[in-house]
């Protein structure tokens, strides 16, 4: 690819002429609007305008995806249709936005999904020459760093969430925050709608929890990685970034939909621990097969703000996600943004994760580059969250050596009451 072009793809519907509808689409993002306007020069055309480098038809659907005034207007959905799906390749010159993320975003999607000359669009991919990639920030931890701060190697992070969500004070979150570092986490995260309550305003939060992390690493050598939710205006996020770090922390976590790329840009420069992309409000962005955002895209900007961790929800879990879509999510966060570079970002699977799910997890992804995050999988478990952290472990490890879910909980209790009791519950 050029390297003074950036590419996006979409997915579109509609009942006029695709390549007239590519056509629109690439001047409204660049120098065009619906008519030619003074000052619009070929030469200025040449120079800025947005090209479509490939069309490609796909199904014809009986009906529209989405509801459209601009055609209700000219009578066009009372009349039969035929509603062309079809998926467009289109460059952007570089120079039209230079290393600055929110207007990449406007960009590549802005009024795009409200044009009246479709009846469904979704940003589907995003691709970046190395050279424009390289503008923008990178993660500071990665997988290699967070993986050198926990000091986990050679296997999944093993990590749970602090349950309940909201309700317990900032002297009980610390107390089970030791509970969760004596049964053996490597990873414990707020959850998102848990930020600076009055019941446990977030100060007082992290010291209470960093007090008993530091006095585990003080007895077993062990530091666990705290995600404190830091969610919150960008003065407040670099504030509680300071106070987590001065307490010995490596990780906090955002919000990413809600904080903005702005704010989580000015965080990531601002601070050297891990952030904890949390992704929630995703689906209100993907959930419509023909609308929005599809992951690799969405990732892809976050990405460029210089998270170091990303959510992908978890196989066989709670949410609409398919299995497929998970797979693919995680696959990738695995891979580079652009040819050369090593910027990956670390997939975290959640949501209805236990020891049951490891195989289809493994199976999938191939890869132990990946936080393993279980609520109910670890302190739901019958014999207690340490044997659910340690039948995690063992299905982990069972997986690795090829062996199967059964034939390790022949010889490990932990595994094989997490499978009675759980495998009960999801049958």
């Amino acid at each position: 690819m050029r390297d003074d072009r950036f590419e996006a793809s979409y997915l579109i519907e509609t009942p006029l002429d695709p390549a007239h509808v590519a056509e629109v689409l690439a001047g409204e993002q660049s120098c065009g609007t619906f008519a030619r306007v003074e000052g619009e020069t070929d030469a200025l055309r040449e120079r800025a305008r947005a090209n479509v480098e490939a069309i490609e038809l796909l199904d014809v659907a009986e009906r529209p995806a989405l509801p459209n005034g601009w055609m209700e207007r000219r009578g066009m959905l009372r009349e039969p249709q035929r509603w062309q799906r079809a998926r467009l390749r289109v460059s952007f010159p570089v120079a039209n936005v230079g290393a600055n993320l929110p207007t990449l975003a406007a960009t590549v999607s802005g009024n795009l999904f409200d044009l009246g000359e479709v009846t469904g669009l979704r940003l589907e991919s995003l691709r970046l020459p190395a050279a424009y990639r390289r503008q923008f920030d990178m993660p500071v931890q990665g997988i290699d760093g967070t993986r050198r701060l926990t000091g986990v190697q050679g296997r999944p992070l093993i990590g749970t969430i602090v349950k309940p969500n909201v309700g317990l004070s900032a002297e009980e979150t610390g107390e089970l925050a030791g509970r969760l570092c004596e049964a053996g986490v490597d990873f414990i995260k707020d959850d998102e709608v848990c930020a600076n309550p009055a019941h446990a305003p977030l100060e007082q939060r992290v010291r209470a929890v960093m007090r008993r992390v530091r006095a585990h690493r003080d007895r077993t050598g062990k530091l666990v990685m705290v995600a404190f939710n830091i969610s919150d205006d960008t003065d407040a996020m670099r504030r509680h970034a300071d106070l987590v770090e001065r307490e010995g922390g490596s990780c906090v976590m955002a919000s990413l939909n809600w904080c903005g790329y702005s704010a989580i840009q000015t965080l990531r420069r601002h601070t050297s621990l891990a952030i904890h992309g949390h992704r929630n409000g995703y689906g209100a962005l993907s959930r419509h097969p023909l609308l929005g955002f599809s992951f690799q895209a969405w990732q892809a900007l976050w990405r460029l703000a210089g998270v170091d961790h990303m959510h992908v929800h978890g196989l066989q879990g709670k949410f609409s996600q398919t299995d497929e879509e998970v797979i693919e999510s995680a696959h990738d966060t695995l891979a580079p943004l652009a040819e050369g570079l090593d910027d990956r970002v670390l997939p975290a699977f959640s949501n209805g994760q236990w020891a049951g799910t490891v195989p289809a997890t493994w199976d999938s992804v191939r890869s132990n580059d990946l936080l393993f995050m279980s609520g109910g999988g670890i302190l739901a478990h019958p014999d207690g969250p340490a044997a659910g952290v340690a039948s995690l472990q063992q299905a982990w490890d069972a997986v690795q050596r090829g062996e199967t879910l059964a034939d390790r909980a022949a010889r490990s209790p932990e595994l094989r009451h997490a499978i009675e009791f759980f495998g009960r519950k999801a049958g």
